[in-house]
């Protein structure tokens, strides 16, 4: 018969997770023009990179990272990215080991997740629970969307952001978002995407993305269009910037978009998911749906920038 007790397996998991990774987790003071403001953030290389939310330090003229052994350590921000808010920093001292990174992609809806930051000013917190689902979204002050986000019930406050979500082997699977509401808390997740953010960031301080400007919405094809096409939504076009690559191209409002560059588009995320930096100048193709018929054109996406 066994008998351990499933509180101290749960306890023992949480337990190792803190000490494994607490130790790299910082503290983040951060001074703007506009005052004083504090997050989380979290050492992710030897060498002295850390990784927080790209809203903790928004505007930041300094930023200082104490960790758990008392260590104070100035840091730099790097380069932060509001599409993704995610920044990355550099510091000008010796800091802990870096954590290890995991792959979010690998979560399950009810696995455990232990949240690990410094939330009201309160050092070295960790706090567990599940996660409650997979592939949110999370709108961000530019009005795009972040994509796959984690939504788990470990409590989450002020001071939160920027620190870890790390799964049951202690790696880290999401970058903590505090957001209003008890009991609820989501996390940008450690992906494929978001490695090559941070890989970018890391080199060259910004992330290069193409941009089309064109705003719409989905909606649902008729019939028989969506058998024709194998999707039954579509993005209808509301507006084109002026002088956009859209505009160019000949898109005009109430078009629907159907495919992009041989992908299929039916949300504004979907066409957002192909803005990456090699799109950028490069002519694609795009069908739409017009007056009765599909029709193809050619667009060239110019760089975003001023996001």
């Amino acid at each position: 018969m066994d008998t351990e007790d499933p509180l101290d397996a749960y306890s023992a998991i949480v337990t190792a997770v803190a000490r494994d990774v607490l130790p790299s987790v910082a503290s983040l003071a951060v001074r703007t023009r506009r005052g004083d403001g504090a997050g989380s953030a979290s050492v992710i290389t030897a060498d002295g990179f850390l990784l927080t939310s790209a809203h903790v330090v928004a505007g930041a003229t300094a930023a200082e990272a104490l960790f758990g052994d008392g260590t104070s350590v100035a840091v730099d921000v790097v380069g932060r990215d509001v599409l993704s808010d995610l920044a990355v920093l550099r510091a000008r001292a010796t800091v802990p080991a870096p954590v290890e990174l995991g792959e979010a992609g690998e979560l399950k809806v009810g696995q455990l997740v232990v949240a690990l930051g410094n939330p009201l000013g309160l050092a070295g917190s960790v706090t567990a629970g599940i996660v409650s689902s997979l592939g949110r979204s999370l709108p961000t002050a530019s009005g795009r969307v972040i994509d796959e986000v984690i939504q788990t019930d470990a409590a989450l406050n002020p001071g939160n952001s920027g620190g870890v979500l790390a799964d049951g082997r202690g790696r880290m699977v999401g970058v903590n978002t505090a957001v209003a509401g008890i009991g609820l808390g989501l996390a940008v997740p450690i992906n494929r995407a978001t490695r090559e953010i941070i890989a970018a960031l890391m080199s060259t301080g910004r992330v290069r993305r193409a941009w089309l400007g064109i705003a719409g919405a989905k909606v649902q094809l008729a019939p028989a269009l969506a058998a024709r096409i194998g999707s039954p939504t579509g993005l209808q076009v509301a507006g084109v910037a002026p002088d956009s690559p859209a505009e160019l191209a000949g898109i005009h409002r109430g078009d629907i978009v159907v495919s992009l560059d041989k992908q299929d588009v039916v949300t504004s995320t979907s066409i957002q998911k192909l803005m990456v930096e090699n799109a950028i100048d490069r002519q694609l193709e795009m069908t739409v749906w017009r007056n009765g018929a599909l029709v193809d054109v050619f667009v060239v996406p110019r760089e975003l920038v001023d996001v």
